[in-house]
């Protein structure tokens, strides 16, 4: 059974889409509708953009899913037997199981990306990836240091023995004092814009299930295994509340994959910018064969 799993932020680089562009008309007429919705030009920063331009938020969030559609458009013979997305690829994966028209999902991603962007500003934070300790001891730590005034939580399970925290600056500070402490081999600031997945979005979280409410869901065509339970959804109720949740909720990409094997994957693949994923999913599930479909 085939797996069909969608990258999310972090995955983008310059020239991101150029040759599915040039070489596809059915990516083409995807992203140049794509550039009608948002009203500007988002083709033009993935093809030339610094990796500056392409770092903010709202840019970042609609090319990787722009790109991630357009390649799943123009592979033959895809036909998922279940999908899932890291992150903001959940929505690319809501888009191959039909759950969403790709013209409502662009503009819920842009939807998300405005008021994450805007949380941000309201609440500053960051976040930290945690490479060598397990995951029970992590999240403790982390709950001890909320429970202390200082917002840190788990919010990205990727793999065994590499986790992401997210939270305030000096939540993340204090986390990865003590994490180091506690026998994690690494932990590293990543570069990214604030506290993605933790209760800081919770004013992000707000404005997309407003979004979300006057947007059609229909039943999947295939299971959907989502982020914040690691469960396959095909009912439109369900995603919905689901899809709310993840702003604030931890990514449980471990679970998902580790779920999608004893539910009979026997075969993932990436579908957008980059490898990460399949990195990932080599070290969760290194039975099952993997490949990237990268254009």
């Amino acid at each position: 059974m085939k797996a069909v799993v969608f990258p999310g932020q972090g995955s983008q680089f310059t020239g991101m889409g150029r040759d599915l562009y040039e070489q596809q008309p059915a990516a083409r007429q995807l992203m140049d509708q794509a550039n009608e919705i948002l009203g500007f030009r988002l083709t033009d920063v993935m093809f030339t953009g610094s990796d500056e331009d392409l770092r903010q938020t709202n840019v970042t969030q609609p090319a990787i899913f722009l790109h991630s559609v357009a390649l799943a458009t123009v592979l033959p013979d895809l036909k998922p037997a279940m999908t899932a997305g890291h992150s903001l690829g959940e929505f690319s994966a809501l888009v191959a199981a039909k759950v969403l028209r790709f013209e409502d999902a662009m503009q819920l991603v842009a939807r998300r990306a405005q008021a994450m962007q805007a949380a941000c500003q309201e609440q500053p934070g960051t976040m930290a990836a945690i490479l060598g300790l397990d995951d029970d001891t992590t999240v403790r730590i982390c709950q001890e240091i909320t429970q202390g005034g200082n917002v840190v939580v788990a919010a990205n399970f990727n793999c065994p023995g590499q986790l992401v925290v997210s939270g305030s600056q000096r939540g993340v500070e204090l986390a990865c004092e003590q994490l180091k402490a506690a026998g994690a081999k690494r932990a590293l600031p990543l570069p990214v814009g604030g506290a993605f997945h933790s209760p800081l979005m919770q004013s992000a979280e707000a404005e997309l299930a407003r979004a979300i409410e006057s947007t059609q869901f229909r039943a999947g065509i295939c299971p959907v295994y989502q982020n914040v339970d690691a469960a396959p959804h095909t009912d439109p109720d369900e995603i919905r509340q689901n899809l709310v949740r993840q702003l604030t909720a931890p990514v449980r990409w471990t679970q998902s994959v580790q779920r999608m094997v004893a539910n009979g994957a026997t075969e993932f693949v990436e579908c957008g910018p980059g490898k990460v994923l399949q990195g990932l999913v080599k070290k969760i599930a290194p039975e099952v064969a993997g490949s990237s479909a990268m254009v």
